[in-house]
């Protein structure tokens, strides 16, 4: 009678355990909805964390990571899926790491994760963000074949935003690839200027308030017209 009276307590004990886990289940469910409905990211950071702890989940997981760097929070991102490239990893996933890795300053682990996207799907705004890292970490020749992939493919339509001024602005891709081209120009010759401030004209002909072109055609004037220069033709 003991032993049967212990096996029912038991029975009862998972019951509500398991009663109890899919209440908070639902009411965690229900809050995420919530906080998604008004806005609240850290609300939704909050229900996503409870819900991996009661009910993991890959899907989820990638989720949390991509509201961590959407919100700025790369390390928090990267630290819920990790920084490795898996294979079996979500298109979602590899972008978060991508960015996170970048936005952290890590532009060889960005690009495995970069390159790895533009697998799965070439598009210009990879191959921009591609050849912005080869030209960091000087594969110019690689960075070369990825921006005249960008030049003969980016559409009219196409931007992309810088961040150098305060207020954040938008210039046609094609634009943002041209000063690319001017970058790669300079850095494999550095008597090239001439050649390089033309490749930023054409760029600044498509956008004249292209801001970063505007200064990296202002320093390479200044390395031409600078003295020593002049005593280098002399």
């Amino acid at each position: 009678m003991k032993k049967i009276i212990a096996v029912l307590l038991l029975s009862i004990g998972f019951s509500a355990t398991a009663q109890t886990k899919s209440d908070l289940q639902k009411h965690y469910e229900a809050f995420y909805n919530e906080m998604r409905l008004q806005g609240d990211v850290n609300g939704v950071i909050n229900a996503l964390t409870h819900l991996n702890v009661i009910s993991p989940s890959k899907e989820r997981k990638d989720t949390l990571a991509f509201v961590y760097a959407n919100n700025n929070q790369h390390m928090q991102a990267l630290n819920t899926i990790g920084i490795e490239k898996e294979a079996s990893d979500s298109d979602m996933a590899v972008q978060v790491k991508a960015i996170s890795l970048k936005a952290l300053n890590q532009p060889k682990r960005a690009l495995e994760q970069f390159e790895e996207l533009f697998k799965r799907t070439p598009n210009p705004y990879l191959a921009y963000e591609l050849a912005d890292l080869k030209i960091q970490t000087g594969d110019l020749a690689s960075a070369a074949i990825n921006i005249d992939y960008g030049i003969a493919n980016a559409k009219d339509d196409m931007k992309y935003a810088f961040y150098e001024r305060q207020q954040p602005y938008e210039v046609p891709l094609k634009a943002a690839f041209l000063h690319l081209k001017a970058l790669t120009i300079f850095d494999n010759n550095k008597d090239n200027i001439d050649a390089a401030i033309a490749k930023i004209d054409e760029a600044l002909a498509l956008d004249p308030n292209f801001n970063l072109a505007s200064l990296s055609k202002q320093a390479l004037e200044s390395r031409r017209n600078s003295p020593a220069e002049e005593d280098k033709k002399e």
